[in-house]
């Protein structure tokens, strides 16, 4: 495998858009403009960073008024934990579809809250929601293209914005993020659910306490079965996900990536330096696209696509010699697992999977793992760290996560931790910075894949002030003062 080094680069790539055709083959943008080459391969960027929202606290906001934009499937479940968070009011909702813009109404009045607006009907009316004069926060659980779009719009209209997963799908959508969020100092938050998984936030602080010694090397993953959802008429509407994965690359990094980036001060003392990507040829998702069409008509237009390959396996190497390996898979029939593993000089951690299982296709519960020395420490250890270990965000909001919902409660907790600290006037959690890095993930890994794995170096959306940025802070110090409703 070819290393192409930075400052060989800008020949490089100039190279292989005259010569091999790369950005003739469709790749959404993988490929770095010259503009933002720049940013890969010098340490003073190109691009003015006008403000650092590292830490960051915006002012206070005593009843945070939310507006909604998609109610899905995911939308909807926002819905229904948003209302039950005291102190906010969802007071818009918009989506393509009429009949889901009145469903999430009727959840809101339902619950004894005061009717939400409504807009629907066509592409654009999402606008209007961002237009109000009585919004603080846009809530973004749309298909992925629409992502950087409706956050750029919201904190231009002076809104702060959360997003789905992944809050960009190339490079220049991560720096519009990047640069509406200094321009504007309104928050960027991508909604990545996973940093507030329990196992999560136990090795997050873990790690902070300084149990793992220094972290050395970390793995996250997306290996989660979806074929049939993709190929599903009625689960994405239009058939969304199923055409995204025409990319081939790491599609969907940030679930795996987010937490041990936290984990590894990702924009806080270090940075990733550059990735190499490989995938897997495509075994399934052609084969089953042909048989589909066989059978229905509607399908004969997936025929003879190149789809992404089964396993994509994405190497990032950090400013500070560390590695982080990203794997992503969802048409193999294997369990369900995000990794989550955590190395370190004094002691590892390993989410997934239990040991001794074999997977056909459905999940396997688990709850993580934790070793010092060559053995895993047996369950009465193992309860002894998490008693040690519990961060406090847990131990305040854990439960009530967990009986209301949303992955086990980590959406919970990640939806009332984003309005306590919009309350408090606390610095989020995550920021457009780690927006843009993590998301970015996914068209560097399509150009690697494209050019057999040679390496690619990834932005510095920081603009060097992840030298001096503080590792992100999870205390409750400040904050924890937002309820949670009952429903009347």
């Amino acid at each position: 495998m070819k290393n192409i080094k930075s400052n060989d680069r800008r020949d490089f790539l100039k190279q292989i858009t005259l010569g091999s055709g790369v950005l003739a083959m469709g790749l959404n943008g993988c490929a770095p403009t010259e503009k933002e080459e720049g940013n890969q391969t010098s340490e003073t960027p190109t691009r003015v960073h006008s403000f650092n929202m590292c830490g960051y606290a915006a002012p206070k906001i005593d009843i945070v008024r939310v507006g909604i934009i998609g109610v899905g499937s995911r939308g909807t479940g926002a819905v229904q934990r948003l209302i039950q968070i005291d102190n906010l009011e969802i007071r818009a909702i918009a989506d393509q579809y009429e009949d889901r813009v009145k469903n999430a109404q009727k959840i809101v009045e339902d619950f004894g809250m005061p009717a939400a607006a409504g807009y629907s009907g066509n592409l654009s009316e999402w606008k209007k929601l961002c237009e109000r004069d009585d919004i603080d926060l846009v809530y973004i659980c749309t298909p992925w293209a629409w992502h950087t779009p409706m956050a750029v719009y919201a904190m231009e209209q002076g809104k702060h914005a959360a997003t789905e997963v992944p809050a960009a799908k190339t490079l220049e959508e991560a720096w519009q993020l990047v640069e509406t969020s200094e321009k504007t100092r309104k928050h960027c938050m991508m909604l990545e659910n996973c940093c507030y998984d329990f196992f999560e936030l136990l090795t997050l602080n873990m790690a902070r306490q300084g149990f793992f010694g220094e972290i050395v090397h970390a793995e996250g993953a997306y290996i989660h079965t979806l074929i049939d959802a993709l190929f599903a008429k009625n689960s994405y509407a239009d058939m969304w996900r199923l055409e995204e994965n025409k990319r081939n690359g790491n599609l969907y990094p940030t679930h795996g990536l987010g937490p041990v980036c936290q984990i590894m001060n990702i924009n806080r003392g270090d940075k990733m330096e550059y990735l190499t990507s490989v995938s897997s040829n495509d075994f399934q998702l052609a084969k089953k696209a042909k048989e589909l069409s066989e059978q229905d008509d509607f399908y004969s237009k997936y025929t003879g696509i190149a789809f992404r390959g089964n396993m994509n396996t994405s190497v990032i190497k950090t400013n500070l010699g560390k590695t982080i390996m990203v794997q992503h898979d969802v048409t193999s029939p294997n369990v369900y697992s995000r990794i989550h593993l955590v190395s370190g000089t004094k002691g590892a951690a390993r989410k997934y999977p239990e040991p001794g299982r074999i997977s056909v296709e459905h999940e396997v519960h688990n709850q993580g793992r934790i070793s010092v020395e060559h053995e895993w420490m047996d369950q009465g250890r193992m309860k002894e760290i998490e008693e040690e270990y519990t961060p406090e965000i847990v131990k305040h909001i854990g439960n009530i996560a967990k009986e209301i919902g949303g992955h086990g409660g980590m959406d919970f907790i990640m939806d009332w931790r984003l309005i306590d600290c919009l309350r408090n006037g606390l610095p989020l959690d995550m920021n457009a910075y780690d927006a843009a890095a993590w998301s970015c993930i996914t068209p560097l890994s399509e150009w690697s894949v494209a050019n057999r794995s040679n390496s690619i170096d990834v932005p510095d959306f920081t603009g060097g002030a992840w030298k001096q940025n503080k590792p992100h802070d999870m205390s409750l110090k400040g904050g924890a003062t937002t309820g949670v409703r009952v429903k009347v």
